[in-house]
């Protein structure tokens, strides 16, 4: 499980609906619709940085592969979650989102589900 390096959103589905669903004010969505974010993962064994680049802002989250963490969502509302890893994915889980993160081939790719709304991102190392 090698997550680390630099990486371009080339690819998103259903980004507008998991927005709404989450809550996003209609100015974030709007926002966010228009930006293909680059992000950076840094891994040191168990322990991750994760850092989103937007035109509009940088979000940096800190993690460890099993213990609780606070992370900033995608409209800047901060939410606890545990992160785990299983079969060479990170899987993210808090109360109203479950987030799981895998390689495919050359590529990363993020399926994110809130209720009964997947959202998918395609990433590829810059």
């Amino acid at each position: 499980m090698d997550f680390s390096g630099t990486w371009k959103v080339y690819a998103e589905e259903n980004l507008e609906e998991f927005l709404k669903a989450v809550g996003a004010p209609e100015m974030v969505v709007k926002m966010r619709k228009e930006i293909k974010p680059t992000i950076i993962i840094e891994q040191n064994g168990k322990d991750f940085t994760y850092t989103i680049k937007t035109p509009v802002r940088t979000t940096v989250n800190s993690f460890s592969i099993g213990k609780e963490s606070e992370i900033t969502g995608p409209d800047g509302r901060k939410f606890k979650c545990i992160v785990k890893e299983e079969n060479g994915k990170l899987i993210t889980e808090s109360d109203k989102i479950t987030s799981i993160r895998e390689m495919q081939g050359e590529d990363m790719v993020e399926k994110v589900t809130t209720g009964s709304v997947t959202f998918i991102s395609k990433s590829k190392r810059v």
